[in-house]
């Protein structure tokens, strides 16, 4: 039997985590010589290429010196946190990885304190020392004062740091002395990482996580913590109501390399997917059915915020999507509940609308760039946070926020966040930049990103993570200016954008088909304002000297699909299909609008 070792990957968001991980495979000798291959591998999801942020954990296996090494990829991002603390269950120990000259992020921290509360053991790799301006030594001081703010054991805080450059791909015990292989690395993984205890007894295998196959349904994937399982068995599957239902296993498959491989049996220490078995839940345990031994279940995150999901029902519906029915939306939706597990899906008060709870603005925004790229039309609702009632106290969820950025513009961005009940708690400097910690609320979060980035010009480098429920903070004021928003539908012209320059910024240019009702402009007063920029210039046959000046239009403003969840009043809709992003009263018509306002 071979020996295993189970180590699960943790670092920030764009630390390199997944470079590493292709080097790792490279090193391993996975591919043939002449096998052309991506970078990223693991990043197989188009989104997570282009973001450059892993959203869904993986697993992969390498063998080196007869070792079979798991290794799970974790998302570093926290709205991503559902995923973390569940896969950090499957490893026996992890591997930190921190940029030499960022060193360790709030993200590192949140993950990080879930790996040390589970007692497992920690590698550190100071990454990217090859930078310019990099630090090394304060890196791994910052580190060590980390865990042991985080109350890391004794055992803990003498833990193994190797530097080097998964992009060069190299690793050392001393960044002075740079090597040519990460071999180091693996060595350390096989020296420190205890291997996998392979203990005898009933089986125990706690579902960690899932995938979906259109051809097997639902497969469990976790890790076999007792005895053995074998392929055909019959088992019992403990439920979370206490309950014990009889499933058969149909296939069991081990990871190798970047795949799965058929497994007759899977003996305890091990990483394995089970097809077959229907009607599980995250958390559930696979062990006998005449003498059920359950495991303490895991706990998933709640979701803070949820969204309205709905038709598309603009004058534009069904020009560029595929899929505009809301049969086709429901169906999708529930399908993504299947894998996704903190996001959850309810029925609206009609059968078009949906209400859709996830993490985070981000968590529910790369659900809706999926379902476009995949030929869906829709429309979403302002995101809103969800409070609960806690000893007769109604709270909200608050987020700790980090800001990096340069001295002489932290004023404006203390500013923006104190005006939206942020608390500020931490302020130090951090080499050339000024590093600030805050306590917000949720929705204070939504719209803050591009009002900081606008008022720094573009120098902060934002982050937030959940930190708990606390009661509620009071009123937050909202968006300061108006909408400009179309009279006509037809293409603009220049003549008319022209003329109305004055009155604020533009999100269209001539030539854009717009429709009645559509929010084409921001207006600089606190007011919605309605303009018809459809006509043209009156054209005579006498010419007089200076009407023919050529129009000079300050560039549209072009918004991301995060930032326009975030931009969007109540009574306004982000209308999204797979070619284009718009934004539209959820009433078109300007007297039904001023009707529906007299009545609130």
């Amino acid at each position: 039997m071979k020996s295993i070792r189970n180590v699960a990957i943790i670092a920030h968001v764009d630390h390199g985590k997944t470079t590493l991980v292709d080097k790792i495979l490279h090193e391993a000798k996975l591919f043939r010589s002449n096998q052309q291959i991506n970078e990223l591998i693991l990043d197989n999801n188009d989104l997570e290429r282009e973001r450059g942020i892993t959203i869904l954990s993986k697993n992969v296996s390498v063998t080196y010196k007869d070792v079979k090494i798991n290794i799970i990829d974790t998302p570093g991002h926290a709205d991503f946190g559902g995923e973390v603390e569940r896969v950090l269950k499957m490893a026996d120990g992890v591997i930190l990885l921190v940029d030499a000259f960022e060193g360790p992020m709030p993200q590192t921290r949140f993950v990080l304190s879930k790996a040390l509360s589970l007692g497992l053991k920690p590698i550190v790799v100071v990454n990217k020392v090859d930078k310019e301006n990099c630090r090394p030594d304060e890196v791994h001081e910052a580190v060590f004062d980390l865990m042991f703010n985080l109350e890391a054991t004794e055992e803990q805080l003498e833990f193994e740091t190797l530097y080097g450059s998964s992009k060069n791909g190299w690793m050392s015990h001393d960044y002075k002395q740079p090597t040519d292989t990460i071999t180091p690395l693996l060595d350390t993984i096989l020296e420190k990482i205890p291997a996998a205890p392979q203990p005898e007894g009933i089986p125990q295998f706690q579902i960690t996580s899932l995938d979906y196959s259109s051809f097997v349904g639902r497969i469990a994937i976790g890790r076999v913590y007792q005895g053995s399982l074998k392929e055909g068995d019959f088992m019992g599957l403990c439920k979370s109501d206490g309950t014990v239902k009889k499933v058969r296993i149909k296939e069991l498959h081990v990871f190798e390399g970047l795949g799965k491989l058929r497994a007759e049996e899977v003996k305890a220490g091990d990483i394995c997917a089970v097809t077959g078995i229907e009607d599980f839940e995250i958390g559930d345990t696979l062990t006998d059915f005449e003498n059920p031994e359950e495991m303490p279940r895991i706990a998933i995150d709640e979701p803070t915020m949820n969204m309205l999901f709905t038709i598309n029902n603009s004058p534009f519906f069904g020009k560029e999507g595929k899929f505009v029915t809301s049969r086709h939306i429901r169906d999708r939706l529930f399908k993504e509940t299947e894998k996704n597990l903190a996001l959850r899906v309810q029925e609206g008060e009609s059968e078009d609308k949906f209400i859709v709870f996830g993490r985070g603005i981000l968590h529910l925004a790369v659900l809706i760039e999926t379902m476009r790229r995949e030929g869906y039309e829709l429309q979403v609702g302002q995101p809103q946070v969800i409070y609960r009632e806690i000893d007769g106290q109604r709270c909200e969820p608050i987020e700790q926020l980090v800001i990096d950025l340069p001295e002489e513009v932290s004023g404006k961005a203390i500013e923006l966040v104190s005006q939206r009940k942020g608390e500020m708690k931490v302020m130090e400097p951090k080499g050339d930049m000024v590093h600030l910690e805050f306590e917000i609320p949720s929705r204070g979060l939504i719209g803050l990103r591009n009002n900081v980035l606008t008022a720094t010009g573009g120098e902060a480098v934002m982050n937030h993570r959940f930190k708990s429920y606390e009661p509620y903070k009071g009123e937050i004021p909202e968006r300061s200016s108006g909408s400009i928003i179309s009279m006509e539908q037809g293409p603009c012209t220049a003549y008319a954008l022209d003329k109305l320059q004055d009155r604020g910024i533009f999100f269209v240019e001539p030539g854009d088909v717009l429709y009645n009702g559509q929010v084409i402009g921001e207006h600089s007063k606190g007011s919605d304002i309605v303009v018809n920029v459809q006509k043209g210039k009156k054209l005579t046959n006498v010419r007089a000297a200076g009407s023919d000046k050529e129009a000079k239009l300050a560039p549209k403003k072009v918004f991301s699909l995060e930032e326009a969840l975030e931009y969007i009043q109540k009574d306004e809709y982000v209308e999204i299909t797979p070619q284009t992003i718009r934004l539209r009263k959820i009433i078109l018509d300007e007297n039904q609008r001023k009707r529906a306002a007299a009545k609130i």
